[in-house]
């Protein structure tokens, strides 16, 4: 029986591959319990009157690292989920800002696939660009993970 949801194996994952999310709306919920919760107490989170008068950015801001959070939530299903074994590196780049009520999704390209040195796993390297509604790209990442293969199902 097909167990919905489940990701891909690291061999059904070939370097050129594309993959795309649905969307996901930011909310001020969001920003607010992602700050409490990690601790993000910044001003520029806080304060929307320092944001006024002190900020090159206006707006409900949200961090970059909610932003990586939420993709990497939106990317676990139909790519990872059961499949993926390990995070093991990544580069991190935010291009631009995204705010509450922005919706975002995430393109998903397979850019490095290879068997790993035992146990039939494989590592595969995504580059991973986050996009608002307006098509702009507001943060770029490229996870490499450990994946589970077929022969181990």
């Amino acid at each position: 029986m097909k167990l919905l949801g489940q990701g891909l194996y690291w061999q059904e994952m070939p370097v050129g591959a594309k993959y795309k999310t649905f969307g996901r709306t930011i909310t001020e919920t969001d920003i607010v319990n992602f700050i409490s919760c990690t601790g993000f107490l910044e001003v520029l989170f806080t304060d929307m009157e320092f944001v006024k008068e002190h900020s090159a950015i206006q707006g409900r801001v949200a961090p970059g690292a909610l932003i990586y959070a939420i993709a990497e939530g939106m990317t676990m299903l139909g790519t990872i989920q059961g499949t993926g074994l390990a995070f093991l590196h990544m580069e991190l780049d935010v291009k631009g800002p995204t705010f509450a009520g922005d919706t975002i999704h995430c393109e998903i390209e397979v850019i490095e696939q290879r068997a790993a040195s035992k146990g039939g796993r494989g590592l595969v390297r995504t580059r991973n660009t986050v996009k608002n509604q307006r098509g702009e790209t507001v943060l770029i990442y490229t996870p490499l993970r450990m994946m589970a293969g077929k022969s181990e199902a």
